[in-house]
């Protein structure tokens, strides 16, 4: 078989960073000085490392992220009461693992979004599936899917993530459907996946927002107890280039 004829099989059989590889190798002979399994080895490493970033690239992409963040460019400046150690061991995703929850709070401009989908970008790279949402545009989404009947449907691709973020909760007190949804949210994915919230609002002001008392008890008991918590103080940074 001629390396034309490799070639277009390996691309048949969708293996088209191995076949591009192969073509390199061939045309400049660099394939000559490696054994046999050597170049197989680089050439399925290759493929490998390959569908791993398409795989990544497509989760980071379903995931809907605001903003392009990573975890290697975040300030933990002592003003901010962001603690380097512990944020650092949040990057490891464990807590994901664990099915345990992050609650980010803060001031506006403090960075807490920038936090939560930069932790989002980290477990998209480890192959998580990660939802971020605006808290508001996605109960009033949701409301509208319980009138078309898409309600179940939309909760169900919510819930199946590993990480969900919800951004900027507690901006508006909650009506009879939002807190009945977000108690729907919570509840499946508690002991399950993993959610991040992120809120100006700080938790203690939560059940005034939530309110009626039952529904609101328990949100709070499920959401609140099994969550790392970070509360972000000092002055906004929204005019530093890096948060």
């Amino acid at each position: 078989m001629n390396n034309t004829q490799t070639n277009q099989k390996l691309r048949a059989m969708r293996l088209e960073a191995m076949a591009q590889l192969h073509e390199q190798q061939v045309s400049s002979n660099q394939h000559m000085q490696m054994t046999s399994d050597e170049y197989l080895g680089m050439l399925t490493d290759h493929q490998w490392e390959a569908r791993q970033h398409q795989k990544s690239q497509r989760l980071l992409k379903l995931a809907g992220f605001r903003q392009k963040t990573t975890i290697e460019e975040i300030n933990y400046g002592q003003q901010r009461n962001l603690d380097k150690n512990m944020f650092q061991r949040l990057t490891t995703l464990d807590f994901i693992a664990k099915n345990e929850n992050l609650i980010i709070t803060g001031a506006s401009g403090l960075g807490k979004s920038y936090l939560s989908q930069a932790l989002g970008h980290q477990a998209c790279m480890m192959e998580y599936k990660v939802v971020y949402q605006n808290t508001a545009r996605m109960l009033n989404r949701l409301k509208l899917a319980k009138v078309d009947g898409t309600y179940l449907k939309e909760l169900r691709k919510i819930n199946q993530t590993h990480l969900l973020i919800l951004d900027d909760f507690g901006l508006q007190s909650m009506d009879n459907h939002a807190r009945e949804t977000i108690l729907d949210i919570i509840e499946e994915r508690y002991n399950t996946n993993s959610t991040i919230v992120a809120s100006q609002i700080p938790v203690s002001a939560w059940y005034d927002i939530i309110g009626e008392g039952t529904i609101a008890d328990a949100i709070l008991d499920r959401l609140v107890n099994s969550s790392h918590r970070i509360d972000l103080k000092g002055q906004s940074l929204r005019k530093q280039p890096v948060l």
